[in-house]
């Protein structure tokens, strides 16, 4: 027997149609689905930038001197970018993840997501450099943000501020539609960009403008000396230049 055309339409839109009573967690699954390869990227990348860039700060026969750490973590940042950055945009940082959501190339919930997993990528990186030097990394806080120098904590506040802000600048005109199609020099422009700010705050606050490259050696080494810092400089760094840039300059 033929079955009327109207009933076939109900069904085919029947079954288009997703179920109000479909659990949650079907639509969880199928989020992260879609996007775990993102902060995948997001995890490793973040692991390598503590793990190498915090590996040349361990002393090797002699001190390491801040040129070498802020080109360390320049080029890891830029290798890191050239490897990940198709994948998640290779942020490593939850500062610049804010960034992103509050320009709007990246959803809230996905931004929560990669903020998660950079901190762990971070912790993990460090507790994997501790365990393949001979050193007690903890007895010297090596590679742990602090104020240097007599430096106060309204000062370094500041200067953690005011080096985001600048990191947060060229991130802005890397993402502004202008630059659309001056992508393939990023990794060096990053690189070079962290390179610089690394030289000239790393020697008052550690130059971290990465609250989570802060975390991961704080954790292993429980030093937390004025760690609040290394969170409230970045965000506050970010909030103020991301937003003026994305409705004034856009």
């Amino acid at each position: 027997m033929t079955v009327p055309a109207i009933q076939t339409l109900s069904e085919v839109v029947e079954s288009k149609v997703p179920s109000n009573n479909e659990p949650k967690t079907s639509s969880i699954s199928n989020w992260f689905s879609t996007q775990w390869r993102k902060i995948l990227a997001e995890f490793i990348s973040t692991l390598m930038l503590v793990l190498l860039g915090c590996l040349s700060c361990v002393p090797a026969g002699e001190e390491r001197t801040a040129v070498i750490t802020a080109l360390s973590f320049g080029m890891v940042v830029m290798f890191n970018i050239q490897i990940f950055g198709h994948l998640s945009g290779a942020y490593m940082n939850p500062a610049v993840t804010l960034a992103s959501v509050i320009w709007g190339s990246t959803s809230v919930s996905l931004g929560i997501a990669y903020t998660i997993v950079q901190c762990v990528g971070a912790i993990l990186g460090y507790g994997i450099l501790d365990a393949l030097t001979s050193m007690e990394l903890s007895e010297g806080s090596i590679c742990v943000t602090k104020p240097f120098y007599g430096q106060s904590v309204i000062q370094s506040l500041f200067i953690e501020v005011a080096l985001t802000s600048i990191l947060m600048l060229v991130n802005c005109a890397v993402w502004d539609p202008v630059n659309k199609d001056k992508q393939d020099s990023i990794p060096i422009k990053f690189g070079l960009t962290i390179l610089g700010l690394s030289l000239i705050g790393g020697p008052f606050t550690g130059a971290s403008m990465n609250p989570a490259r802060t975390l991961g050696p704080a954790v292993w080494t429980n030093d937390w000396t004025e760690h609040w810092i290394y969170w409230v400089g970045p965000v506050l760094g970010t909030v103020i230049t991301v937003i003026p840039y994305k409705y004034i300059f856009l």
